[in-house]
């Protein structure tokens, strides 16, 4: 009888030992055989174990994250020792004063690279237009001007005249 009451128990501890797919390949196997036995594995999973409530493997028991958070805490409080405090304020200001300059300097890197494209672009739009400078001739220029005024006709061609 103790064989049988604790079979469950050493199956949720060889399966926690393999994880997550092993906990999947039982639940399916279970709907596969006999499907409330599948259905239990499922609610099983979502409510007890929380299988789905994290992503891969950067599931953290509770434990862990109020260490860390009391690591957390014991690192911003006052050490009592005066010198240790100084240090780490200083350490502290000098490393937040190294990321925003990094930050700076990658902002400037961005706008490098974007304005490089930028000019690679209108550089590629003036080719495809005929033009290697990237502007219109003096002469193109004048021409145009003339015609938008009306100083100077524009030509016509030979397709008959009006008279």
């Amino acid at each position: 009888m103790s064989t049988i009451a604790t079979l469950p128990s050493q199956a949720e501890s060889w399966l926690d030992e393999r994880g997550r797919c092993a906990w999947i390949a039982a639940m399916v196997l279970g709907f596969i055989l006999f499907w409330p036995v599948g259905l239990a594995l499922l609610f099983y999973m979502i409510f007890v174990k929380r299988t789905f409530s994290c992503a891969g493997n950067s599931c953290r028991s509770r434990k862990q994250v109020r260490a860390d958070r009391g690591h957390w805490r014991a690192a911003t409080q006052p050490s009592g020792n005066s010198a240790f405090d100084t240090y780490r304020e200083e350490t502290l200001r000098r490393l937040e004063e190294e990321q925003a300059q990094f930050e700076a300097f990658l902002a400037r890197l961005r706008h490098a690279k974007d304005k490089a494209e930028f000019d690679q672009f209108m550089e590629e739009r003036a080719q495809a237009a005929g033009r290697t400078d990237g502007e219109e001739g003096e002469a193109d220029y004048q021409r145009r001007a003339d015609e938008y005024r009306g100083t100077r006709p524009a030509p016509r061609g030979d397709h008959g005249k009006y008279e």
